[in-house]
């Protein structure tokens, strides 16, 4: 199974990293610097305000239908079927409450106009979500890297177009970049569609009451997980542009640094994607998750500890290279987001695991204690210190969440003991915060310098056995996998 696992993930990450960070850092912060950070920072909010209510959409579908597919993989044509019509269903509802919501805490024509297909958007990323779960749930990951990417590529050849071509009379419009995310998100549908609908040989779309009722009751504790974790990590922004006289900029500030956040957290969600269906199938054939939870954990720890200690010594240097403006508040936003970022990948592999073994309500009062905590941090953080309040209130949020959820793998789970590596995981943890500030005393590039960082700690975290490399090249020779612990 690591086999299976580090094959599909080189893939995935592969696909990834030659086309996200392209959009992130070539397309979406170009769009910051045109437009400016009082304009962004407002879509960023509605953007943010689109997604809270995201959970409307989906209810829990998507992870409850990659969880029952991967372990039954015979009902995909029946749950196709009924859920397509049950999706549509949902959208209505969804738009509707939305539209309510936004009235009720005062949003006004100019935010309305950016926000309704900001909203028709969020029904075509929940759909594309939903057709790749059941692709995914087939174990069909090659063609799941590739449709995961799929939108990002259409919207960077669109947005290139308008950027960079002059074709809007040199000018460039908010909408424009939503609209293109319209187009993009309706190409990977269509894909989408045709790839499921072939798999599942026929549909014959309907909406069961029964089933619905079923499915629902069946799915409501993703729903409720999804919909806490997502208020959690994206009510800031909205708390921002709503708590604060300057609060479309505050917004935009944040946005510059939470975009950074965004990117790298990626690679920790393309691990998750790969290990919800892995594990669940696990665990439905009652094998052992241990080895493969380690083995993904520290696959992803080394590199995130390394990145994350990078870009808090080199905060400032990041920011001006990236953005025209408010780079001293936003580099100080990072830094607190890039020590968020260890916990916030972290939960990847717990939540993962949690959820793939059924413990929706532990998951579910975990995220309850997380959200609370946040929200009242906002409030009391947000007046006084604006963009950077929010900033910590998130990071400490991270740690309560990471924290529990970690004490309830190991007890559910029954893992052994990992004192000792939890202990070189720390030494090496102060080797990177020593060597990275080492490195700031010297006077080259500092692109040069980040990169010796991550090549020194790489060789050491090898040499001290968290990386194993005598594992990872077992995986690439035929035979018997070897054992990681």
């Amino acid at each position: 199974m690591k086999k299976k696992f580090v094959t599909n993930l080189i893939l995935l990450l592969s696909l990834n990293i030659l086309i996200k960070p392209f959009w992130i850092f070539g397309i979406d912060r170009t769009v910051q610097n045109v437009v400016g950070a009082g304009e962004y920072g407002l879509y960023f909010s509605l953007f943010n305000f689109s997604l809270l209510l995201n959970i409307l959409l989906d209810f829990g579908i998507t992870n409850f239908n990659n969880r029952e597919i991967s372990r039954h993989p015979k009902v995909l044509p029946g749950y196709f079927s009924n859920i397509v019509g049950l999706k549509i269903f949902l959208a209505v509802i969804f738009g509707i409450v939305s539209f309510l919501v936004a009235m009720i805490i005062g949003y006004e024509k100019v935010e309305m106009r950016l926000l309704l297909p900001l909203l028709f958007n969020q029904f075509l990323a929940s759909f594309i979500m939903y057709l790749r779960s059941n692709i995914s749930g087939l174990q069909m990951f090659k063609t799941d890297s590739f449709l995961s990417v799929l939108d990002r590529v259409v919207l960077i050849i669109l947005c290139a177009i308008l950027l960079w071509t002059g074709i809007g009379g040199g000018e460039f419009r908010i909408e424009w970049f939503i609209y293109a995310q319209t187009l993009a998100y309706l190409f990977a549908v269509i894909v989408a569609f045709v790839i499921v609908l072939g798999k599942a040989r026929f549909i014959k779309p309907r909406l069961s009451i029964s089933f619905m009722k079923r499915i629902l009751r069946k799915s409501y504790p993703f729903a409720l997980l999804t919909i806490l974790m997502s208020i959690y990590y994206r009510v800031d922004s909205v708390m921002l542009e709503r708590m604060l006289s300057d609060g479309a900029v505050q917004a935009g500030i944040y946005a510059q640094a939470f975009r950074i956040l965004d990117a790298f957290t990626m690679f920790a969600f393309l691990f998750a994607s790969l290990l919800l269906p892995m594990f669940s199938r696990m665990i439905k054939k009652g094998e052992p998750v241990e080895e493969l939870s380690v083995f993904s954990f520290m696959l992803l720890i080394i590199p995130v500890l390394i990145i994350s200690v990078s870009l808090v010594f080199y905060r400032l240097e990041f920011m001006e290279t990236l953005y025209n403006e408010h780079t001293n508040e936003s580099s100080k936003i990072l830094a607190v987001l890039m020590i968020a970022h260890i916990f916030v990948s972290v939960t990847y592999i717990s939540g993962t695991l949690l959820t793939a073994g059924g413990h929706l309500s532990a998951l579910n009062i975990t995220a309850v204690s997380g959200l609370v905590l946040n929200v009242v941090l906002n409030i009391f953080l947000i007046p006084k210190f604006q963009a950077l309040g929010s900033a910590v209130a998130s990071m400490i949020t991270q740690i309560l969440v990471v924290g529990i959820q970690s004490i309830l793998v190991f007890k559910l789970f029954k893992f052994g003991n990992y004192q000792k590596v939890l202990f070189k995981l720390i030494l090496f943890t102060l080797f990177t915060i020593v060597l990275t500030w080492g490195s700031t005393q010297f006077d080259f590039s500092w692109l040069l310098r980040i990169f010796a960082v991550m090549l020194v700690s790489i060789i050491i975290a090898m040499l001290s056995g968290l990386i194993r490399i005598r594992i990872l090249t077992s995986l690439f020779q035929p035979g018997e996998e070897k054992p990681a612990l």
